[in-house]
């Protein structure tokens, strides 16, 4: 199991400097990767192609990038972009995000989601491994093809909870990346399906990049209140909500990975056990935890 971290979001005009920084970081501290989101921050591609071109030997990855907001002849030209700058060190991971953003902010239907991203595989597929397409689906329709140099094969993540979505992340896509999906859930439900849909499509073993909350403390209630209030959005979002009551947890705080180094990291290692080939930790720790948290990843990476 390859160790990874999450990128914080760095706001102001030296944004991407820090970012720069940060990334560095991950990778002179031995993380096999580090991933940053998409919400309403820097957008994620352009952040990774500028604040990672410089930093070799660590694999930059996106979790996750909404596909409805962007037609996938024009995220496939972004990412092959961003992927030259970054010498095909890019995970592509993209997901449905979430009703409340696509129709109330961005003002797209959110109808179908399954069929959406089956469609948006039918032409983002194929562009990526350098193929034109003519594609007519119900909800996505393409005939073009693309000229940007390739640098090897894109893995493409896609962020998959429910039964369809796992369906087609084994089928058809490399795997799926995971937020706020507890161990048991990880163990009993989402390796089980991805992995039986990828043997029936003749696949590899997908990659289950599971991120979750990481803090090394002696204040273990304090730290699940903390993640609570960090992350309470995660427990209202119905996909994570499902996530979540299929953990048996109240809230984001009862996954999150928390307690002195001995038991975070035998909870960080048996996720292995679970299925997951990619731990990816979301350090949410405050003052002295900051030292003691970023410690313990270090020595999980060797």
């Amino acid at each position: 199991m390859r160790i990874g971290t999450s990128l914080a979001e760095p706001e102001g005009p030296g944004a991407l400097s820090a970012l720069a920084d940060e990334i560095r970081r991950a990778a002179d501290d031995g993380f096999a990767s580090a991933w940053i989101s998409n919400i309403f921050g820097l957008e994620a591609l352009t952040a990774l192609a500028v604040a990672g071109r410089d930093v070799p030997g660590i694999e930059l990855g996106t979790a996750v990038i909404p596909t409805y907001p962007r037609h996938p002849a024009v995220l496939a030209q972004q990412a092959l972009t961003a992927a030259l700058a970054l010498d095909g060190r890019l995970a592509l991971g993209i997901g449905l995000s979430h009703k409340i953003v696509i129709e109330d902010m961005y003002g797209y239907s959110f109808d179908r989601p399954a069929r959406h991203m089956s469609e948006y595989l039918s032409v983002l597929l194929p562009l990526l491994d350098g193929q034109p397409v003519a594609f007519d689906g119900e909800t996505v329709h393409a005939h073009i093809g693309l000229s940007v140099p390739r640098t090897g094969r894109m893995p493409v993540l896609l962020a998959a909870m429910a039964p369809r979505m796992l369906q087609l992340a084994g089928q058809r896509a490399d795997g799926t990346v995971l937020w706020m999906t507890g161990p048991a859930t990880v163990r009993d439900y989402v390796v089980p399906s991805i992995t039986a849909s990828a043997i029936e499509a003749g696949r590899p073993a997908p990659r289950v990049v599971c991120v979750l909350p990481v803090c090394v403390t002696d204040d273990v209630e304090a730290s699940r209140a903390g993640a609570n209030k960090v992350f309470a959005i995660y427990g209202q979002l119905p996909s994570y909500r499902a996530m979540l009551d299929r953990e048996g947890a109240a809230g984001p705080g009862d996954v999150a990975i928390t307690g002195d180094e001995d038991s975070v990291a035998a909870e960080i290692m048996a996720m292995a056990d679970a299925g997951v080939t990619d731990f990816v930790a979301g350090d949410y720790s405050r003052g002295g935890d900051q030292k003691r948290t970023r410690d313990l990843l270090k020595s999980l990476t060797g």
